[in-house]
């Protein structure tokens, strides 16, 4: 009975599959209609290492056997209900031999859902550059589907396997041959040219030490050289490192192209504007002498910390200028240029030119000055044609280092005020067909004649046919410290303690007084009459006061605190007495300190107060340094303020180090004429804030720091500042 019923059962099976397969349907079970071919794989769905699959007369050329994947799809309307079928993929691949045979391969793919990309990889034995062509369909496991390849919208796809990689580039430069001793100078482009051997280089990629990396550059056309032009920056030795790659991708090895640039050149002109009061004429450094119209004066002031002897003053009127007849520097298409020069503005109301530079045509090639926008505020300047390029804040009276600089390699135009770049470049367009004329300081051609005539001090003036680099820009602009006191507190005599190069001496107030080390010979646990006296701050003595009315002062001002200065000083307060504000340095105004700089246990830091303005209660800036009261190492905190006139900075400065916290914009600093002092400070009720604990190696420079100074104070030594 069981046999026999197993057998009926096998036959109404195969009823049932007879039924089903010719399409009647069977109550109770539902049926798609009958089972369809999958679709043709559409062309923009193939893919030859992740790149569309190429089908024209230009293969793809791959650097390795390539990845072949195809998205394949069956139609969703023959699947039975609830059941998806599942697909694979036939790839086939096939070239012709060195023989002239065709070799034809073909290579099947897992069973997957529908709609998701099938992929192999083609074997590693294929010929290499020889077009290989391949193509793809579906299979649903009963019925296969067109070909990716069949007419009318398919195609076979096509690929090269480039098995070789190009040969490094050959690197050239005229301007800067290799291992040439020297090549051409700082700030002047060259052009450098790369090469390779190889026929088939459609990209170079090169790197220069300190930037840009991996530039690349593409040949004119596969094979050929690429050039870039490059300027150095400095005359230290310098490298190009590339290499090419080719269609495939393929890399070839580096190779590196050393060469030594010399110094910088000389400006192309140069008028120090130095010469004896009455001269008619400035002395060209280089080029031609300037002719100076009655309104110019010579043996005018200096900007101090700088070389100059004198400068030029201009009154302003229509005579007020200096000029040549001939160009201080070609303009122009394919020229890069700059022009420099120290000022001082008299006042800041109206439009004034420093340098400028005619056209044939009647205009100004560029002008170097001081502008007023209607409406706007005055800034600095710097114009090539119709293009301007302003920034910064100019101050009536106030000494600057302008330069103005365009790169005709990047076509931007650049200004510089006091070292630093301002306002944003732009892009320029300098005439290309008008040459240059004369030259003038102190006035610029309009449509309407010169105008903008200089009323203030110019000093210096120079134009380079060449980059002028951020390190020259930067020294250029440079005011050297100068030293103005530095007090070790070794010694005391009659009441106050010596300055270490004969200045004014500090005195001392009751509870004031110079602690000074003494030997440590003894054991205090082998002698029991051995007191350990702990060292001075720094060198054999320091300042040490008590809190209570201890401090030291001037009887006047030390810095001239409207200009820019540099002050420093060593402190030290124990954790025990760091209970209130304490003031270790301060100068007075009138009504208020123009700083004061303290510790301040609420905020765990030493801080620097700059109020705004000479009047109790004006706002202020407070600046902080998040240090312990006796410095992170225990033996004082190396303080250091630095006001920066020329770029309305003052910073605060705590073991070498500053922070954003510890700087701030100080536009208007104000002059104090009232004593400076070591341990107090002014409040609301007068003297007050007395510091309590050890001060050492107080140093005051006119003049801003640099950076790379600041490590240098602080020591019994005066700093060498030779930068």
């Amino acid at each position: 009975m069981r046999r026999r019923s197993g057998a009926r059962a096998a036959v109404l099976g195969s009823c049932l599959a007879a039924v089903v397969g010719a399409g009647v349907a069977v109550p109770g079970t539902a049926y798609a209609v009958d089972n369809l071919p999958p679709k043709q794989p559409l062309v923009q769905d193939l893919q030859n290492n992740f790149k569309p699959c190429a089908t024209g007369d230009e293969p793809l050329y791959v650097p390795q056997p390539p990845v072949l994947s195809a998205l394949l799809s069956d139609p969703v309307e023959d699947d039975r209900v609830g059941y998806q079928e599942l697909v694979s993929g036939e790839f086939e691949i096939w070239w012709t031999d060195a023989a002239g045979t065709e070799q034809r391969r073909s290579f099947t793919t897992y069973q997957q859902r529908n709609d998701r990309i099938h992929r192999i990889t083609a074997p590693s034995d294929i010929p290499a550059n020889t077009v290989i062509s391949w193509r793809v369909r579906a299979n649903d496991g009963t019925l296969n589907g067109p070909w990716s390849s069949d007419a009318p919208s398919g195609a076979a796809c096509r690929f090269i396997y480039d098995n070789e990689s190009p040969t490094a580039p050959v690197i050239s430069s005229p301007e800067f041959p290799a291992e040439t001793w020297w090549g051409a100078g700082v700030g002047t482009y060259g052009t450098f040219t790369l090469d390779s051997a190889s026929p088939d280089v459609v990209e170079y990629r090169y790197s220069l030490p300190d930037g840009p990396y991996e530039v690349p550059l593409r040949p004119a056309e596969p094979g050929g050289p690429a050039t870039f032009r490059f300027a150095p920056l400095s005359n230290a030795p310098q490298r190009v490192e590339a290499y090419a790659i080719d269609r495939s991708g393929r890399r070839s090895s580096p190779k590196t192209y050393f060469f030594y640039p010399k110094a910088a050149s000389a400006p192309v002109s140069e008028w120090k504007l130095a010469d004896a009061a009455g001269s008619t004429t400035a002395v060209a450094e280089t080029g031609t002498p300037a002719q100076a119209g009655s309104g110019v004066s010579f043996g005018g002031p200096v900007p101090s910390g700088t070389s100059l002897a004198s400068t030029a003053t201009l009154d302003g009127s229509s005579h007020a200028y200096l000029t040549t007849a001939t160009p201080a520097v070609a303009t122009g298409a394919g020229k890069t240029f700059a022009v420099g020069a120290w000022v001082r503005p008299a006042a800041t109301g109206e439009s004034m030119t420093v340098a400028s530079q005619d056209t044939a045509g009647g205009s100004a090639a560029y002008a170097l000055g001081l502008d007023v926008p209607e409406g706007g505020a005055a800034a600095w300047s710097f114009g090539i044609g119709d293009t301007k390029v302003s920034g910064g804040a100019p101050e009536a009276g106030e000494w600057a280092y302008l330069l103005g600089l365009y790169d005709t390699e990047t076509g931007y135009a650049q200004l510089f005020v006091n070292g630093h770049e301002v306002g944003t470049k732009v892009k320029a367009a300098p005439a290309a067909t008008a040459e240059d004329s004369a030259f003038h300081i102190g006035r610029v051609l309009t449509k309407t004649g010169y105008k903008h005539r200089w009323h203030g001090e110019i000093g210096d003036v120079r134009t380079y046919d060449r980059l002028v680099v951020p390190s020259e820009v930067s020294a250029l602009a440079l005011r050297k410290g100068k030293l103005l006191a530095h007090w070790s507190f070794s010694t005391a005599a009659d009441g106050s303690t010596p300055e270490k190069n004969g200045g004014a001496p500090l005195k001392l107030a009751p509870g004031a007084s110079i602690y000074r080390s003494t030997s440590n010979d003894c054991i205090p646990d082998i002698d029991p009459d051995c007191v350990y006296q702990p060292p001075a701050l720094r060198g054999d003595g320091n300042l040490k006061l008590d809190g209570e009315s201890g401090h030291a002062a001037l009887d006047g001002p030390l810095v001239d605190t409207s200009d820019s200065f540099t002050l420093g000083v060593v402190a030290r307060v124990q954790d025990a007495d760091a209970t209130r504000p304490m003031t270790v340095l301060s100068q007075a105004g009138e009504h208020t300190d123009a700083f004061k700089l303290r510790y301040d246990p609420a905020t765990y830091a030493w801080q620097l107060v700059v109020p705004e303005r000479d009047e109790a209660g004006a706002p202020e800036k407070v600046l902080a340094q998040v240090v312990g009261p006796a410095g992170n190492s225990g033996t004082g905190a190396d303080l250091v303020v630095v006001y920066d006139d020329a770029t309305d900075t003052v910073k605060l400065y705590a073991d070498g180090y500053t922070n954003d916290g510890a700087t701030a914009h100080l536009p208007n600093g104000w002059k104090s004429n009232g004593p400076f002092q070591v341990g107090r400070g002014r409040t609301a009720d007068g003297w007050g804030e007395y510091f309590k604990g050890d001060v050492d190696e107080v140093e005051a420079f006119s003049g801003a720091l640099q950076e790379k100074e600041i490590p240098f104070l602080g020591q019994e030594q005066d700093p060498c500042l030779c930068w």
